[in-house]
């Protein structure tokens, strides 16, 4: 079975840089098998990386290698690492891009330090290609984790708002937007069972309210905002065949508010 390694960057597909990193991959593992994830991250968007991440990773065969490379940091003091988590490697900066995967797993980490298994002479701005590429393209033909440096006992982490729920409902925050301009909150289906289910409620995000939580885009006409709980399990807000985020006039950050009605 050809081992598995992805790519997951805010570059882009104007320029040479993931084919460079392909590129090099392929020198030193011929026979991987290369997977886009993505090259779409907002520029420096660490947390949407992240969020990436979380929803793609653990879904790949045992032992797939990924390389993530949302490195607003790169050259500096931060740490360039390669980790496991569970039967997934991962290689990338450590500047939080991780934090999704870590917080409620444990990981075993390394800092990335074994000249043997990188680029030469490193460019100050180029770590996709000449350290995250080779250490990837390293693990995934069978080097030990720990064999690529010295042992890194914690993460920089970051974490998104929790939701807050009492007698009164839910209030969160969108802490996604997708493509297609959907907003994905950080209330989970969870939350919203144990708080909402069975009860009427006003959902209150930018000047829209609306009265109830759909199954899908189509429960609501054309161009009409709809509230559903995504494929992350997650609360959405969408517009059935339109853009949420440029209709409604919502940004990352915002508050939205489940309302429960006596």
């Amino acid at each position: 079975m050809r081992k598995v390694i992805t790519l997951t960057t805010d570059f882009g597909l104007r320029d040479y840089y993931v084919s460079a990193m392909k590129a090099v991959m392929l020198g030193i593992a011929p026979e991987a098998r290369l997977i886009d994830v993505s090259h779409d991250i907002p520029s420096q968007d660490i947390m949407a990386g992240s969020w990436v991440l979380k929803n793609s990773a653990m879904l790949f065969p045992s032992k797939t290698v990924h390389t993530v490379v949302i490195d607003p940091g790169v050259g500096t003091e931060r740490h360039p690492i390669a980790l496991q988590v569970e039967d997934q490697y991962f290689v990338g900066p450590d500047n939080g891009i991780f934090s999704l995967l870590t917080s409620d797993s444990d990981y075993t980490a390394v800092r990335l330090t074994k000249q043997q298994y990188l680029r030469e002479s490193p460019s100050n701005t180029f770590h996709g290609r000449d350290i995250f590429a080779p250490a990837a393209a390293h693990l995934s033909r069978g080097v030990p984790l720990e064999e690529l440096g010295e042992p890194l006992d914690e993460l920089v982490s970051y974490r998104w708002m929790q939701p807050i729920a009492d007698k009164d409902g839910v209030q969160g925050t969108i802490i996604h937007i997708d493509k297609f301009g959907n907003l994905i909150t950080n209330i989970p289906q969870a939350l919203i069972k144990e708080v909402v289910e069975g009860k009427k409620v006003k959902i209150y995000i930018g000047n829209v309210i609306l009265n109830d939580i759909s199954n899908t885009f189509g429960a609501v006409a054309e161009g009409e905002p709809v509230a559903y709980v995504g494929s992350a399990g997650m609360l959405e807000i969408g517009i059935n065949m339109g853009d949420a985020e440029e209709m409604l006039g919502v940004q990352k950050g915002a508050q939205i508010s489940l309302v429960l009605q006596k």
